[in-house]
């Protein structure tokens, strides 16, 4: 088979590995070649760069020496940038290298008194402050030595490197907004369609969609007889600062969720596409679950302890069904996976409960900041693989949290630092700001909200790092730092 020939039969599955044993036959190619000079073509590698497949197409049909080794250093960029993209992610507190946050928008405008209880808020922050608050926390991430990304950037940058995805991103978005009205899904289409900026266009999708936005419409549908012009047709994911929970890194792959919510079910819309096809990601990111499961599994429950071990919360937002299935999945269908046992979790299915990580957060090697009411007797279950039976072990134990950490982390003892340092006053105020709910960015060094006073006092008398951020607009949401958050990479 002719090197054309190969890269046309491999264009949907070429993988590092591969592209990098194709360069060097492209290299060899080039250095034989006597062509003449004709750059023009490779201009277009620029902007072909983020398709592989493509730009060796261009390259191998080209009969330019310039051009061509132009073609290879853009290649071999892409080649360097998709190689440190992928991500890795085998605990929670080794050094945070990569992250991805949401920056809150126009999202926020579309929150009303009424909606708050469907949309998951308990007020309606100022976005000018929100914003405020989550660039700080951007910046301190960054004078950390973390590469801070955004979702909505990514996401943009998805629809540039791939505009023949643009219509069917579309048709199934405004379909899992809710409209199921033929006439209105066009109206809404043909509206999205004039954003001819992809990062406009994925923001506004974000943000919701009133009927003022649409002018004057002329249907026969009682609703538009009845709606206001700040009447939502589409409405807002307030909820997508809390970058935690749509997915969750797990090794080299991502556990792309089912929420609990259907107003929180679309954002997973977004990973769903980025992994499918960034150019940094496609390919190289294995779904270890999938946003089409029945039973719902959010990432706040998710802790990675180690390659081998993963703690997963039953909540109020993750089913045990869900955490079962996953266990099928990353034992028999995903190769690359590391992980041999998952702690199940049994915590109090309530709102101040909400994921495992509002109670719970590991801060230093045998540290961890917890909620005082999980702290005595806990069921967990032990999640294993049963090769004979192409089935799952499952093994309860019962006792006190710190001894089954100890016991399947391998350590002789943990410490447990309790929300409010034993004052049962403060651990119920600070619990509800989140005062457990800690990014920890290196062993023993946390990001933490600025006004759960007494936990991050307590933390600092211990020995940590506490750096703290102020954040009265982004804590009405009910999520802390780690739920703000979702590590890409973390070293080793």
């Amino acid at each position: 088979m002719n090197i054309e020939n190969e890269i046309i039969n491999n264009k949907e599955n070429l993988t590092i590995k591969y592209a990098s044993k194709l360069l060097e036959r492209l290299e060899i190619l080039l250095k034989n070649s006597k062509a003449e000079s004709d750059i023009d073509k490779f201009v277009l590698l620029k902007t072909a760069a983020c398709d592989l497949a493509f730009a060796c197409e261009l390259l191998i049909k080209s009969k330019s020496i310039s051009g061509a080794r132009y073609g290879l250093m853009e290649i071999n960029f892409y080649l360097r940038r998709k190689s440190m993209s992928n991500i890795h992610v085998t605990s929670e507190i080794k050094k945070l290298k990569k992250v991805l946050l949401h920056r809150p928008g126009d999202e926020l405008l579309n929150l009303t008194p009424d909606t708050l209880g469907e949309l998951l808020f308990d007020d309606i922050p100022d976005l000018a402050e929100a914003q405020l608050e989550h660039d700080r926390f951007a910046n301190i991430l960054r004078d950390h030595g973390v590469e801070v990304v955004y979702l909505e950037d990514l996401m943009a940058e998805t629809l540039k490197a791939r505009p023949e995805i643009k219509e069917q991103f579309l048709d199934q978005w405004i379909t899992e907004s809710g409209v199921h009205t033929e006439v209105y899904h066009k109206i809404i289409k043909n509206y999205l369609e004039k954003f001819k900026d992809e990062k406009e266009l994925v923001l506004k999708t974000m943000a919701g969609i009133t009927f003022a936005e649409l002018g004057e419409i002329h249907t026969n549908f009682l609703v538009d007889r009845i709606a206001t012009a700040s009447h939502l047709l589409v409405n807002p994911m307030p909820n997508l600062y809390f970058t935690r929970d749509p997915f969750a890194s797990v090794g080299n792959g991502a556990v792309i969720n089912r929420m609990f919510s259907v107003t929180r079910n679309r954002e997973t819309i977004y990973a769903d596409y980025i992994f499918k096809y960034h150019p940094d990601y496609a390919g190289n990111v294995p779904d270890l679950y999938g946003r089409n499961n029945y039973f719902h599994i959010e990432g706040g429950d998710v802790l990675n302890v180690n390659e081998k071990l993963l703690f997963i919360g039953m909540s109020q937002r993750t089913q045990p069904e869900a955490i079962q299935e996953l266990a099928m999945k990353m034992f028999y269908e995903n190769e690359g996976n590391k992980i041999e046992t998952i702690l199940a979790f049994n915590i109090p299915v309530s709102r101040a409960f909400m994921h495992l990580d509002t109670v719970f957060t590991q801060i230093d090697t045998d540290a961890f900041t917890i909620h005082p009411g999980i702290m005595g007797t806990l069921q967990v279950f032990a999640i294993t693989k049963d090769a004979a039976k192409h089935d799952v072990k499952i093994e309860e134990h019962t006792g006190k949290l710190e001894e089954i950490l100890a016991k399947f982390m391998g350590l002789p003892k943990v410490r447990l630092f309790p929300c409010g340092a034993g004052d049962a006053l403060a651990a119920e105020r600070e619990q509800w700001n989140d005062g457990s709910n800690t990014l920890t960015i290196a062993p023993g060094k946390i990001i933490v909200y600025k006004r759960n006073y007494v936990t991050n006092k307590y933390l600092k008398e211990n020995g940590f790092t506490v750096l703290e951020l102020e954040a009265s607009n982004l804590c009405v949401g009910r999520g802390g730092p780690r739920c703000m958050s979702m590590p890409l990479v973390r070293e080793d």
